[in-house]
């Protein structure tokens, strides 16, 4: 189980989320919505100590990551695809994917076990493994970041509006990828900003605004709660 309880964390003097709690559960897809500036992506960025927590905790199956240096989190099973994939765009797709093997199983023969477990899950990478990863296109990045993250076998995967900008047929690509990660037992953690993409994905979605919870919806109240969605979202 994955818990935030009561994290207060920002940049410098500025303030940002303010006692947020928050769980994603193995086998779930948890979804963190708010407007623009709400908090979502330092949410992120906290949960993999890029930004340091000033109180609160944050855990994975015990752990209190929060404690933790950045380099360490991943290690505790944390794979995190970041708004706008950061990826190495001068280095291929298989040096890329050796990047993210690189943090993940130590044995040999799990690297490989993992690496054509990537190709199988976005074959169009299979066939660009020799293609710098900067010249591919936007949805090509994004299976690029997503299979760098999996590479980890994480058991919480954290991904910051993995649509955005994309075609309708790479949305469903990752969105599929996202179902099958559930089903395999990971805790997704996304945020998205379109309502219209979450309602039949998520198990759970939490909303935050100005930095602090809102509300919560668990799956059998997503549908009938649409319209109070709707309204923390509403410009």
């Amino acid at each position: 189980m994955f818990q935030i309880e009561g994290l207060t964390a920002g940049y410098g003097q500025a303030t940002i989320l303010r006692e947020v709690s928050l769980q994603a559960a193995p086998g779930e897809i948890t979804v963190l919505m708010g407007r623009n500036g709400a908090g979502k992506t330092t949410l992120m960025k906290a949960i993999m100590g890029l930004v340091r927590a000033e109180a609160g905790q944050v855990r994975l199956d015990g752990t209190d990551l929060a404690a933790l240096p950045p380099h360490q989190v991943p290690g505790h099973g944390v794979g995190y695809v970041p708004q706008g994939r950061r990826l190495f765009s001068e280095l291929t797709v298989a040096q890329n994917i050796e990047i993210g093997l690189g943090a993940g199983p130590k044995e040999a023969s799990k690297r490989r076990e993992t690496r054509d477990e990537m190709l199988e899950l976005f074959p169009r990478l299979g066939e660009r493994m020799g293609q710098r990863a900067g010249t591919l296109s936007g949805g090509e990045q994004q299976m690029l970041a997503t299979a760098r993250a999996l590479c980890l076998r994480p058991k919480l995967l954290l991904l910051d509006e993995p649509t955005e900008g994309l075609q309708p047929s790479m949305i469903e690509a990752i969105r599929q990828v996202m179902v099958q990660m559930r089903d395999r037992g990971l805790a997704v953690l996304l945020v998205e900003q379109r309502i219209d993409a979450v309602l039949e994905l998520a198990d759970r979605i939490s909303v935050i605004e100005m930095g602090r919870n809102a509300e919560d919806f668990t799956k059998p109240e997503i549908a009938p709660g649409e319209a109070r969605l709707r309204a923390h979202l509403g410009v």
